[in-house]
């Protein structure tokens, strides 16, 4: 047995062809993207808990948000678990199988670790579905018209439904005996399943990018232009509406349609991304500059503080009191701003 590297010879798979090696490469780099992305999301996460614990007892909200983040990163752990084992499998325990690891893996579908996969990867993505539809919601409800706000959002919860019919399909029959992901059938219904929630996805974000233009108006007519940029930004419209998320789903749809290998790394993209949105819309809430479906309804005035050369500004409108990089000084019967 030779002990020295000769880079002249070829090492590696002789019963593959080219597109064979390349789902293995991008599985590969797909998992490493899993690994990446559950690191960010374990370190939002903690912050989070950490503030929502404490608040536990200040009203119902914390405790929910907690609950469901907990869930939600328990889902993760299990997802990335299960996505490390099946590579230990395919390239390890398994590596001579016959046509390779690649053959191996969309032959194996139905062992538990690519159920509980499949399973798990659904699950997260229908419930942070539920979240951004959720945050619509209380966005559109900011206004005070509740049924304003429920009529708008009849078409994305039709689509939502549709996709959770769809995606426990594709789940069911990617998981067969000799089915996989890649499948005729299991590939149609994937296809649909995400196209349906990405088509939910987009539709939630113009209405929430709608509506915080909307909002722009109003609060721009009430309060100093800083203040309102606070919570009408480009961060608050991509943060809210889960845009990130958007983005990425629409790279894995476009190549797991065509069958691009690079699918499997925008799949594992876009499932961090969509997790890591939905863990920055509860930090926005958990620090208190993201809306609330009383933000605009609040009577609380804008109070001014000042002494006799120099003051600060704050305001308190129903989420938490914010403090304004601005000095003032008397000038003449008013005040004079200064940046």
């Amino acid at each position: 047995m030779s002990s020295t590297y000769d880079p002249s010879q070829y090492y590696g798979p002789t019963n593959e062809d080219a597109k064979t090696i390349e789902y293995e490469r991008n599985f590969i780099a797909g998992d490493v993207v899993v690994g990446t992305g559950y690191g960010i999301q374990l370190l939002l996460y903690t912050n989070c808990a950490l503030f929502l614990w404490k608040r536990r007892r200040h009203g119902r909200l914390p405790s929910v948000l907690l609950v469901y983040m907990t869930a939600m990163i328990l889902i993760e752990s299990l997802f990335v678990a299960v996505q490390a084992r099946t590579v230990q499998m395919i390239y390890i325990d398994n590596r001579n199988f016959p046509g390779g690891p690649w053959q191996f893996f969309l032959l194996t579908q139905f062992a538990a670790v690519n159920v509980i996969f499949d399973t798990t990867l659904f699950v997260l993505t229908f419930f942070s579905d539920l979240l951004v539809l959720w945050r619509c919601w209380v966005i559109w409800a900011a206004s005070g018209q509740t049924k304003l706000a429920w009529s708008v959002l009849i078409p994305p919860i039709i689509i939502l439904v549709s996709s959770c019919v769809m995606g426990t399909m594709w789940t069911i029959e990617s998981t067969k005996p000799g089915l996989s992901f890649y499948s005729t059938l299991p590939w149609k219904y994937g296809t649909s399943y995400y196209a349906l929630s990405l088509s939910a996805n987009i539709i939630l974000t113009l209405l929430i990018i709608g509506r915080l233009i909307a909002y722009r108006r109003t609060l721009l007519q009430s309060l100093p232009a800083d203040l309102a940029k606070h919570y009408i930004s480009l961060a608050t419209v991509i943060v809210e509406s889960a845009a990130l998320y958007s983005i990425f789903a629409i790279l894995f749809l476009a190549t797991y349609a065509v069958g691009n290998p690079t699918a499997q790394i925008w799949l594992g993209v876009a499932s961090s991304c969509q997790q890591i949105a939905n863990l920055l819309i509860i930090y926005r809430l958990v620090e208190g500059s993201a809306w609330q479906k009383d933000t605009l309804m609040s009577t609380k005035p804008i109070h001014f503080r000042s002494e006799m050369h120099q003051g600060a500004v704050s305001t308190n409108f129903g989420v938490g009191e914010a403090k304004l990089p601005h000095r003032c000084r008397a000038s003449g019967l008013g005040f004079r701003w200064v940046v």
